[in-house]
């Protein structure tokens, strides 16, 4: 046991602790679809442009051959690896998202965690332990600053990320509690991230992501050959949260509370759209509508959706923006845009983002008659109302809800995004054979990622 009691101490000494056989059935039960979504999500966005960019730099330092890359017939360094998987596995804001926090926990976890899998060649227990750890860590450190960070036009990942990673990669590189504090310190040195994407779809976004992942191998690589990082980077005056925050107070002792027993990692809600997280339940909502009676695009007049302020300065202003998304990723943060595509199409997959949907003229034009209320009354929770009226006069209104794992969604998601790529053949068995297998094996998504053309 570490002689202090600050935050990294405990984390440490709990990950020194840690053993597979304590990690609950329903936590475990999550594992293979977490790998099967994000390992979809790299191999459609490693066919980005911003993917491919992501590619040819790392192409360009090449270094000693550790980690597999998707689309690269050469292994590359770890943090190498960990860069273009996630921003790969995050450039279509298609990621698992944390709601309390609007942390994207998956799109670095897993790309950090397959890099240093295949670098130590570890078993699939030891694997799964890491992702949970990344999991638990980004979940407990997002928590407790809500929406803050985020209302501070920072970017939540960007923030916690790195640290995440640097726990999990201190995980599979079985470092003692020591070096675990200390490659918590240097990376949360690396903790940032400005929101200015929103502003004009700049690719930012998806670098916080992958430098995350990156930098927190990094940490802990640096860590392991006992370069010190500081220990009070989680509480005290000169902490992540004192400078991110800028005096504004948590409580320090929520971070931790029930660590072991509660599983707050495991509230990670997958995407089934394309679209920021809060736009999902919305979507929802109208889809049930206009499958129960019976509506389409011709008889639906106005939609009104009701939702909280911070939600509304994500995905409905400004106004004139959202209606005419002009990028993928200004497509993925539009109520009005997305609630369009959606009455017009079936299946709502990454075409929703792509320039041949947002130049569509009639689902522009429908756009504008998706307009929304701002309740003050609803805060962090995913809460508000969505409202159809018809030309007929007609008037149906349903409460958003979450509808927590939807296995079969997840699943359908997988082959809709893989297919284009491996092949439907190829896509049902990599499919079959992960959820059929009685671990979850880091080598699984390695094979996804060969002899790809």
């Amino acid at each position: 046991m570490t002689k202090s009691a600050t935050i990294p101490s405990q984390f440490a000494e709990w990950c020194g602790s840690l053993r597979y056989n304590q990690i609950p059935e329903n936590v475990l039960a999550a594992l293979p679809l977490r790998l099967l979504d994000t390992t979809g999500l790299i191999l459609t966005g490693m066919h980005t442009t911003g993917g491919k960019i992501a590619l040819d730099f790392v192409q360009t330092h090449q270094g000693i051959a550790q980690s597999t890359v998707c689309n690269y017939a050469k292994r590359l360094p770890a943090s190498s690896a960990a860069l273009v998987h996630g921003i790969a596995a995050h450039c279509r804001d298609y990621d698992d998202t944390f709601l309390d926090s609007l942390v994207h926990p998956g799109s670095i976890v897993i790309p950090t965690a397959l890099a240093i899998a295949e670098k130590e060649g570890v078993s699939s227990e030891d694997f799964a332990l890491s992702v949970i750890v990344g999991y638990e860590i980004a979940a407990r450190l997002g928590s407790v600053a809500g929406l803050r960070f985020h209302a501070r036009n920072l970017h939540p990942t960007g923030i916690i990320g790195p640290i995440a990673a640097a726990v999990t990669a201190a995980n599979l590189l079985n470092l003692k509690e020591e070096q675990i504090i200390w490659a918590m310190g240097l990376a949360a040195s690396m903790s940032g991230g400005l929101r200015a994407f929103a502003v004009d779809g700049g690719w930012s976004k998806w670098l916080h992501v992958g430098w995350a992942a990156h930098g927190g191998i990094v940490a802990a690589e640096m860590a392991s050959r006992g370069f010190r990082g500081p220990e009070y980077i989680l509480e005290g005056n000169h902490d992540l949260y004192s400078a991110f925050l800028h005096g504004e107070t948590i409580n320090p002792k929520e971070i931790n509370k029930a660590l072991g027993s509660s599983w707050k990692g495991n509230k990670a809600l997958f995407k089934y759209y394309p679209c920021a997280y809060v736009i999902q339940p919305f979507l929802n909502a109208f889809l049930f509508i206009k499958k129960k009676h019976g509506l389409n695009e011709k008889k639906i007049k106005q939609i009104k959706c009701t939702l909280a302020p911070w939600a509304a300065s994500i995905v409905c202003e400004p106004r004139s923006q959202k209606l005419t998304p002009e990028t993928d990723l200004s497509a993925t943060g539009s109520l009005p845009y997305q609630i369009a595509v959606s009455a017009f199409e079936e299946n709502i997959g990454l075409s929703a983002i792509g320039p041949q949907m947002r130049e569509r003229r009639e689902i522009l034009e429908f756009a504008s008659r998706v307009t929304h209320c701002i309740d003050p009354t609803l805060q962090g929770d995913l809460d508000g109302e969505i409202c159809v009226r018809t030309f007929k006069g007609d008037q149906y209104a349903k409460r958003i809800t979450e509808n927590g794992i939807e296995r079969e969604k997840v699943e359908q998601k997988f082959l809709n995004n893989v297919t284009p790529i491996i092949g439907k053949e190829r896509a049902i068995n990599g499919l079959s054979e992960l959820l059929n297998s009685d671990k979850i094996d880091w080598r699984w998504a390695l094979k996804q990622f060969s002899n790809l053309s």
